[in-house]
């Protein structure tokens, strides 16, 4: 039995949530989810929406003095820049090794500005 067989589901559970659930269930929140789901990919769009980045010898240095000196740039290079580039966030130029926004870097930037504005109010053991 599916849940549209049960009386009380009429219509797909998605037509009874509330604006910020609807949102929440559109296919582009797993994209960003993914995207800020890695510590690595989150400082890079941080980075990024400052300024503070031009290019990957600027995130290898940053990461390895913010986040872990075990990171090793095989990750960076062969995990995290394709994933944010594939997803449209960044523009990254291999041969130079310049990065910048990408095309849907303002798809994402409200939740970066989410995070920036409300970290405080999270709990310090938060995990």
């Amino acid at each position: 039995m599916s849940y549209k067989d049960t009386p009380e589901f009429t219509e797909s559970p998605e037509s009874s949530l509330n604006d910020v659930g609807r949102v929440l269930l559109r296919p582009e929140m797993d994209r960003i989810l993914e995207a800020l789901g890695s510590r690595y990919r989150r400082l890079i769009l941080l980075l990024l929406k400052e300024g503070l980045v031009e290019q990957k010898v600027d995130l290898k240095v940053r990461a390895e003095s913010d986040i872990d000196k075990t990171k090793p740039e095989i990750e960076l290079v062969h995990n995290h820049l394709p994933m944010l580039e594939d997803a449209g966030y960044i523009k990254w130029d291999q041969e130079t090794d310049e990065i910048s926004k990408g095309p849907c870097f303002k798809e994402i930037n409200p939740f970066l500005e989410l995070l920036e504005n409300h970290a405080d109010e999270l709990p310090r053991d938060w995990p």
